[in-house]
């Protein structure tokens, strides 16, 4: 009963979200265009919240409290090869890895937790506000808050050195979620949008956006499929791996006509 009254307040509160998140375009000028080259299975009751490719293996960071985890994944099959539980206090976020350490936040418990790849937990660390996406670009965390700015973290001390300021059209561009760094870029989920942004981790400008609302046939499935969250780079082929929470697939996606360079 817990569990299932968490996920009817979650859906009812981003339902309620949702209707306040803008995101416009003049044109289709600055428009990635995408190919969907393969897909994988994805465990239709992970709730992602951050997902990266690291050595071969696919990391996934699951939220809702009571059902956070850690997992590390056989992308192909789907098969879980390692996982870890949070405790249920905490409802697990985004996730990246850096100098062979997996760095995961927390969504309002201000902690982060940073592990070794065999999941044992090598400390935590404390900071203010919400915990959304994480990434990195080999030297410093970036980290979001929902909020539309990024902040750039030192990975040993987790101080602030940087933050910057998302802007779409010199127009502040909240709701800034998952987050991947590639190729020099950041690029971002919008909560409560199928939509990904390309960013300039300098200016914070936003270069050139996906819009991903027909990749998946929500209708086609018979239980509640929530929004679009989790980019992961596929290195070897300079594809993306897209998912959602709750949802049955990731998709393997080509980009063509690149915008933003």
């Amino acid at each position: 009963m817990y569990l299932i009254l968490t996920l009817i307040l979650f859906y009812l509160f981003s339902s309620a979200v949702f209707s306040t998140i803008v995101f416009t375009v003049d044109n289709t000028a600055r428009k990635i265009d995408y190919r969907v080259i393969n897909t994988y299975p994805h465990d239709r009751n992970s709730f992602t919240q951050g997902l990266e490719l690291y050595d071969g293996y696919l990391y996934e960071s699951t939220g809702l409290y009571g059902r956070s985890s850690l997992k590390k994944i056989d992308l192909k099959t789907g098969e879980v090869l390692k996982k870890i539980n949070l405790d249920e206090k905490y409802f697990g976020e985004g996730i990246t890895i850096l100098n062979n350490k997996i760095y995961q936040l927390s969504w309002q418990n201000n902690t982060m937790f940073i592990y070794d790849l065999e999941f044992d937990l090598l400390k935590k660390v404390n900071y203010s506000g919400q915990g959304w996406g994480l990434t990195n670009n080999g030297k410093n965390l970036m980290m979001s808050n929902g909020s539309e700015y990024i902040y750039y973290r030192d990975p040993e001390t987790f101080e602030i050195t940087k933050i910057i300021k998302i802007t779409f059209d010199n127009k502040a561009l909240k709701n800034i979620n998952e987050l991947e760094y590639i190729n020099g870029y950041i690029y971002a989920n919008l909560w409560g949008k199928d939509i990904i942004v390309k960013i300039n981790p300098d200016s914070g400008e936003v270069k050139a956006y996906l819009d991903l609302k027909d990749i998946l046939d929500k209708d086609k499935y018979d239980y509640k499929i929530n929004v679009l969250n989790g980019i992961a780079y596929l290195e070897e082929r300079d594809h993306l791996l897209i998912t959602g929470k709750l949802w049955p697939k990731i998709f393997e996606i080509e980009l063509i006509n690149m915008r933003g360079d």
